[in-house]
């Protein structure tokens, strides 16, 4: 079982930049794709932005050019640089990623974060 550790949310102001952090910790699997997902209050679950082990990425549409995704192999951990931010950024932001035997398992797993809440405001 893979658990993931998140941190680095937080109050910032509009315009101001923040990173968060994703450990995956207590496993022996390997981690294939890390991403991102927010929830806002009574709204759905969305997608921020996903990257493979490889390091292919894929973001929302409308978060192109501010947030930038990362990832340390070695550390089993992804970022997510947030820079421009906006009022309408403010959610919960939830750590996702797959894990398998191998980097070709066909069994994989996904597990989710608790979340970290970031909260844009003057």
């Amino acid at each position: 079982q893979v658990q993931l550790v998140e941190s680095g949310g937080g109050l910032v102001q509009p315009g101001g930049s923040l990173t968060l952090s994703c450990a995956a910790t207590g496993s022996s699997f390997v981690i294939l794709t890390m991403g991102w997902y927010r929830q806002a209050p009574g709204k759905q679950r969305e997608l921020v932005a996903t990257i493979t082990r490889g390091g292919n990425t894929n973001y929302a549409d409308s978060l192109k050019g501010r947030f930038t995704i990362s990832r340390d192999n070695a550390k089993n951990t992804v970022y997510l640089q947030m820079n421009s931010l906006e009022p309408e950024d403010t959610a919960v932001y939830l750590c996702t990623a797959s894990y398998g035997s191998s980097v070709t398992a066909k069994t994989r797993s996904t597990s989710w974060g608790q979340g970290t809440q970031v909260t844009v405001s003057s």
